[in-house]
């Protein structure tokens, strides 16, 4: 039994939300990258972002009418939810903050095709053959993203690969168990909380600053805001995509082609972050390249 697939050809929002959110996803990757670079660290990047998503939702739960009848002890759902997300998060920081742009995104592909399984492993389906093709495809694509490389740079690049992978997990057990529990809660009364829960869990976060937030210089500041705000942008418009028309597996098809976009912003405009990516030969943007068109074609050939 092969993945449901739902594309809502008949509503273009569905189709522009996910493919803008994977052009501002890299863009807000670069400026963080950026902002990793100038020492602002990955738990201050972590504790912004997490807290600007959360104000970014909060008129939205202000302004839902009434409430939606769930007595507090079934908060432990969005609570979870956003743990998982905040994991996804951190995840994705680290291999922002230890690797290249143009590897940790496509990587983070696999995470439609683990959203899919994992919706599959939950009806206890089948997995058919396509299953495994794509698993070749996507083996092969990662080993892509390490040619090229210098012998000395692939352990790096491995690490990215691994966080980035977990980042993945992470991103798609939430994207699962939103789709699973949004039904009963509302998408206003499930999102909210979710992201609340997230940005509570960032003050553990504030005994690993390097400094207070205030130290950051305006260059820093100017990086790190820019950047979390359109990363918030980003997962608002992805979430919103899952939660009102819940086709979690369709909206990350076309999300994931942030991988290809991800190897062309970085050769073609790299250097306006001062990202030192553009400086990688042609050869390696060859094989990343070639690789990320296998992840997305592991994906459609899955899921389509």
């Amino acid at each position: 039994m092969r993945p449901a697939c739902f594309w809502p050809m008949s509503f273009s929002l569905p189709l522009l939300i996910p493919l803008t959110c994977a052009f501002l996803y890299v863009v807000a990757a670069l400026m963080l990258k950026r902002a990793s670079a100038l020492g602002v660290g990955v738990w201050r990047i972590g504790f912004l972002a997490n807290w600007v998503m959360f104000l970014s939702y909060l008129p939205w739960w202000l302004t839902q009418p009434g409430t939606n009848g769930h007595p507090w002890m079934d908060y432990w759902q969005p609570a979870l939810s956003g743990l998982l997300f905040l994991g996804g998060q951190m995840f994705i920081f680290l291999a922002l903050h230890r690797g290249d742009v143009s590897v940790t995104t496509p990587v983070m592909g696999t995470k439609v095709l683990m959203v899919a399984l994992l919706s599959q492993l939950l009806r206890a389906g089948d997995v058919p053959w396509q299953w495994w093709t794509g698993a070749v495809l996507s083996t092969a694509a990662v080993a892509l993203l390490h040619f090229g490389e210098p012998h000395g740079q692939r352990s790096l690049v491995g690490r990215t690969v691994v966080l980035a992978g977990l980042s993945a997990l992470c991103f798609s057990l939430s994207d699962v168990l939103l789709q699973k529990w949004v039904v009963a809660w509302g998408s206003g009364h499930y999102l909210p909380p979710m992201l609340m829960f997230t940005a509570l869990y960032t003050f553990a976060f504030v005994p690993f600053f390097r400094a207070p937030l205030w130290a950051l210089d305006r260059r820093a500041w100017s990086w790190t805001a820019g950047g979390a705000l359109l990363l918030a942008v980003n997962n608002v418009g992805i979430a919103l995509c899952i939660a009102v028309w819940r086709t979690a597996t369709s909206v990350n098809i076309l999300y994931s082609l942030r991988g290809l976009i991800s190897v062309v912003l970085v050769w073609a405009i790299g250097h306006w972050f001062s990202n030192e990516e553009h400086q990688l030969t042609p050869r390696v943007f060859r094989f990343r390249l070639v690789g990320a068109a296998l992840m997305l074609a592991a994906i459609v050939l899955v899921l389509v």
